[in-house]
């Protein structure tokens, strides 16, 4: 008698996993009585009985790395360029941006779009640079927005600093925008300018205050903490969700090209709880979603909760499911690898959309069990910041 189960597998077991995924949707594996290590088979006579659509099969794997992770987040780099010179984000002597006829148009971000979603894409998020500094940015969400019922996609995001957002955010809504991250480093307008080297901070409350009444719940607000620049606001930061529904999530400090990054200026995740439990003794640590990147805590009483992306301290590459569009068409599949393929480049040179998603399979693949560690992260050549999209 034989008995079959599908589990989640994130290794090889006994050789099984690669043949198993090479034969359609199920990663099926059967074993007999006895479970004995010679007697594990993979039942592909079972999985021939349940012949799926070409497209299925397709979907079951173009997606899912050697590691067993699904990938269905896909961070959209709409823009190199942004309002504002963050430290921790671009070299103060700038960037050099690429030329326009090499950023990704309007269509061709949709289309990318479109491509991942049919591979079961179904949350996609809007990065930059700034990405309201595009024109065509309510367009773009319309666009994707457009496929929503069609491939179950759940959700239209963006990632922005806020300086413009109040003005813009209407009709950003209304053409399917469902999820908003607000930048914003510290709650002192001068310290502000420091960080930003720009002035804006009284837009940036403006526009995460404009999001709240206009019903996003909750808005979530993101806190690069650094030593000796902002450490010393954390609880100022907490206080802040007393009455408002956001969502804070300290960030610890991440090296990338032109940052400076120095380890005694990275405040950890261990050390900021500390921080935040000498004024907040019942902080609560909350359940988290399947693939969340903050860790989520709650003041008991506090309308809104606060959460801490530990990349550095805690990194969490098993449950990654995200990958990544620069504004130049390349596909990063990790945020700290710098290995990227352009589907700019097969975009126009026309190819089939099977020869796309082989493409990308095959730089899926290649995806890596997990990240270097800090100190070697900080030495390894990648894109600034602004040039990966945050």
């Amino acid at each position: 008698m034989l008995h079959c189960f599908f589990p989640t597998m994130k290794r090889t077991i006994f050789g099984v996993f690669q043949r198993a995924h090479t034969y359609g949707g199920h990663s099926v594996v059967c074993r007999r009585e006895g479970g004995r290590r010679s007697q594990f088979t993979t039942c592909l006579e079972q999985e021939e009985k349940q012949v799926q659509p070409e497209s299925e099969k397709i979907k079951s794997s173009v997606l899912t790395d050697l590691f067993g992770r699904h990938h269905n987040y896909l961070r959209i780099s709409v823009s190199e360029r942004c309002n504002l010179r963050c430290q921790y984000c671009m070299p103060e002597e700038g960037v050099d941006l690429s030329p326009k006829d090499r950023i990704l148009s309007g269509k061709e971000i949709v289309r990318i779009s479109e491509l991942f979603m049919k591979q079961g894409v179904n949350k996609i998020r809007l990065t930059g640079g700034e990405p309201l500094v595009r024109g065509d940015l309510k367009d773009i969400i319309k666009g994707i927005n457009s496929f929503r019922s069609q491939y179950n996609l759940e959700t239209i995001a963006i990632t922005t600093n806020g300086v413009t957002l109040g003005k813009k955010l209407p009709q950003l809504k209304e053409a399917g925008l469902d999820l908003i991250n607000i930048s914003l480093d510290t709650l002192i307008p001068a310290k502000f300018e420091f960080i930003t080297r720009r002035k804006g901070w009284e837009r940036v409350m403006n526009s995460i205050d404009t999001a709240i009444d206009l019903g996003y719940s909750p808005v979530k607000v993101n806190c690069v903490v650094m030593r000796g620049v902002n450490e010393e606001e954390i609880v100022d930061f907490v206080k802040l969700t007393k009455d408002k529904n956001i969502d804070v999530r300290f960030i610890e400090y991440m090296p990338f090209d032109g940052n400076k990054w120095n380890f005694k200026k990275m405040v950890s995740y261990a050390e900021m709880i500390d921080t935040i439990k000498s004024t907040f003794p019942d902080l609560q640590r909350m359940s988290d979603h399947a693939n969340d990147t903050s860790k989520a805590y709650k003041v008991p009483g506090h309308e809104g909760q606060i959460g801490f992306i530990t990349s550095m301290s805690e990194h969490f590459c098993g449950s990654c499911n995200r990958l990544r569009v620069t504004a130049d068409g390349n596909l990063k599949v990790c945020l700290f690898g710098n290995a990227e393929v352009s589907l700019r480049d097969e975009l126009r040179r026309g190819a089939e959309e099977e020869e796309i998603w082989q493409f990308i399979e095959e730089a899926v693949k290649r995806k890596k069990k997990q990240h270097a560690g800090m100190f070697n992260l900080s030495k390894m050549k990648n894109r600034p910041m602004i040039l990966i999209g945050g």
